[in-house]
């Protein structure tokens, strides 16, 4: 009780407790990063040619490492608005448990550090297309798109796209068709994404004053946006295949997973809320967006395996 009074008193006093190494790791964000890694390791196994095991492990690492780092410094950034936020209230920072200095300071010491290993140890090309996401997600979208417009996510979501790019160019060397379509991919599925959670935590943008969509222009206006462009990422996740990148793996899990989309988003696209609502659409839709990206580059990596095995075309 006494450990409990004291640490309440430091919050009060704004005063940062003793971080410990999970604090650290939340700063991360390691829900988000889990993705992010993953999207990269599939832009690595699927594109054409070889890469040295330790290489490819360095390059999924650094990209691991830069997202965590941009993570740290989106919350060293927003730590006041977290602070006013359920949903984020309980992080390392508004927590009390972290300095706020600290925080940015490690996450400047991950993104600077990602992107020199992956300079030195796997290609100066994929240490740009990095260092250019980081810095596109803690000060484009961060500081720059979020607390301005509603088309934050619209825009911002291309920092979330770079892993399998990135991964792509990792093996390759050079940007082509391919890793640009899976690029597209990522940008196209985050704002349905992203918008169905925010509908079911508006209260806590608007209470901090950030222009979600929601927000600004209303439910419905947003309803009928994740619908459209729902509809809209079915062809560019289609595209790999259109443009013989993929095979029919893909191309038949590509359209199974977007028509599940766009069902799922029939009812948040088409329905009406009401005061009680406990918005059950857009958490269906939310969960399984997630599971969508990680299905659709997961068949894009057997895809490939398969295909280099001789046992499909």
């Amino acid at each position: 009780m006494a450990s409990m009074a004291n640490t309440e008193d430091s919050i009060a006093a704004g005063i940062a407790l003793p971080a410990d190494w999970r604090d650290f790791v939340a700063l991360t964000k390691p829900r988000v990063m889990s993705l992010v890694v993953f999207t990269g390791l599939c832009g690595l196994l699927a594109a054409p040619g070889a890469i040295h095991p330790i290489i490819g492990f360095t390059a999924i690492l650094c990209i691991a490492f830069g997202a965590g780092g941009a993570a740290a410094l989106n919350q060293w950034y927003e730590a006041d608005i977290d602070g006013q936020m359920k949903r984020t209230a309980g992080r390392p920072i508004p927590a009390g448990r972290m300095d706020r200095d600290n925080a940015r300071d490690f996450g400047i010491a991950l993104s600077a550090g990602s992107v020199m290993v992956m300079g030195l140890g796997v290609g100066w090309l994929a240490a740009a297309l990095l260092a250019f996401s980081i810095l596109y997600y803690a000060v484009v979208y961060t500081m720059w798109l979020k607390p301005r417009t509603p088309q934050n996510i619209v825009v911002g979501g291309g920092a979330g796209a770079f892993p399998p790019l990135i991964g792509w160019v990792a093996v390759t060397g050079d940007i082509t068709l391919m890793p640009i379509l899976l690029f597209a991919i990522i940008f196209m599925w985050t704002p349905p994404h992203f918008w169905a959670l925010a509908m079911f935590v508006k209260t806590d943008y608007a209470r901090v004053g950030i222009p979600m969509m929601p927000v600004v222009a209303g439910e419905v206006s947003t309803r009928r946006q994740i619908l459209a462009y729902a509809v809209a990422l079915a062809p560019v996740a289609l595209a790999p295949w259109f443009v013989s990148g993929a095979g029919i793996v893909y191309a038949i899990s590509a359209a199974a997973l977007s028509a599940m989309f766009i069902a799922l988003s029939v009812p948040v696209g088409l329905r009406r809320s009401q005061p009680d609502d406990t918005m059950k659409p857009e958490k269906r839709l939310f969960g399984f967006s997630i599971l969508y990206l990680f299905a659709l580059f997961g068949a894009l990596v057997i895809d490939r395996l398969l295909a280099q095995a001789g046992i499909i075309a």
